[in-house]
């Protein structure tokens, strides 16, 4: 599938070039933010891991080996990218056991940058957000219009897209989640059956919000909608007091979409029978994630980018840096920008 078919139209308008990103793990850098001081005391070591093209469960494999416990017992906030340079928190259940000598784990790929006790494990999503160092080489465009345009997602944010990099290689698990939705039929290995619920889930999210960036009201609330704060997973009704709310243009608070559960929308109004059309357009895929008892919940529709600066290291490089909250994806930011060229990698896996 196109890029297009999986995520939906750009929303700051053509693509003003080309460029490359990961031409090398350096070009694209996450940081894990996460707010959680640590008591230096417990049953759970915290590790600050720096891993180069490593995904985030072949490290926690690495980590359980090399301390002499189930994988079970090592805990992440939240997987990232394979093909980057990551720095993210990891935690290993050790009640009653000494600190383990972890360097059989470490080499080129992986080091531990710090560690510490806590009382706690870690939990997923506990992560607050990722900052990103962005590397596009290869640059052919104006930098005059790059400058502009990056200035604009600076004030209007980008639409929240579910990135490419969750449908996989050539969307090939929506291919195997849509294959298993005609039969209604779920996964046997709970890992197969996660990833492929999601992807169903991100690529329902993705063409309601495409339709609302097609009809321009992916930024602005409607009567009907239902709005979430930036760092919320709750959210509330919008009437015609709140589709005023300062707080909009302020990029605090937003639109949301479905991530399709059980029942219908919980908007009401134009936005109920957007997403309630596209769960019609998709009825087997819908079908099938109620069937596997997933509930009805909201994604914000626009992705504020927090922290964004950048610069030209050389004149066809484009380096940026910026925040974004946990569960969004740098690669739609850029999308934004220019079309990306194929450096024949496949695609990594996502950050969240």
């Amino acid at each position: 599938m196109t890029e297009l078919e999986l995520l939906g139209p750009r929303a700051s308008g053509d693509s003003l070039g080309s460029a490359v990103l990961k031409a090398s793990a350096e070009d694209f850098q996450v940081d894990e933010v996460l707010d959680i001081p640590l008591s230096g005391q417990g049953e759970h070591l915290w590790l600050w891991v720096e891993k180069r093209n490593l995904n985030t469960e072949e490290a926690a494999r690495r980590l359980a080996k090399a301390a002499g416990v189930p994988l079970r017992t090592v805990s992440y906030a939240g997987l990232k990218d394979r093909q980057a340079l990551t720095r993210q928190w990891f935690s290993l259940h050790l009640p009653g056991k000494a600190d383990p000598d972890l360097s059989a784990a470490q080499n080129d790929t992986l080091v531990i940058l710090k560690h510490a006790r806590h009382s706690r494990k870690l939990q997923r999503g506990a992560h607050s957000a990722n900052g990103f160092t962005v590397r596009l080489t290869a640059l052919e465009a104006d930098r005059a219009a790059l400058d502009a345009r990056l200035e604009k997602l600076k004030q209007a944010g980008v639409p929240n897209y579910f990135g490419t990099q969750r449908f996989g290689f050539q969307g090939g698990n929506l291919f195997d989640a849509r294959q298993y939705a005609e039969r209604q039929a779920l996964p046997e290995q709970r890992n197969v059956r996660s990833r492929l619920l999601s992807t169903a889930r991100s690529f329902l999210f993705n063409q309601i919000l495409a339709a609302r960036v097609a009809d321009g009201t992916w930024n602005r609330a409607q009567v009907g909608d239902l709005l979430a704060f930036t760092d919320s997973r709750s959210f509330f009704p919008a009437g015609e007091a709140e589709c005023s709310d300062p707080r909009l243009d302020i990029l605090d608070l937003h639109p949301t979409g479905a991530l399709w559960g059980e029942g219908s929308s919980a908007a009401a109004g134009r936005c109920a029978d957007l997403e309630n059309t596209v769960a019609g357009q998709h009825a087997a895929l819908c079908a099938w994630l109620a069937r596997a008892g997933l509930t009805q919940e909201r994604r914000i529709l626009r992705l504020p980018i927090g922290e964004l600066t950048w610069h030209y290291p050389e004149p066809d490089i484009l380096q940026l840096h910026f925040v974004l909250p946990a569960g969004c994806f740098a690669t739609v930011v850029v999308r934004e920008l220019v079309d990306l060229v194929p450096t024949g990698q496949t695609e990594s896996p996502c950050v969240f």
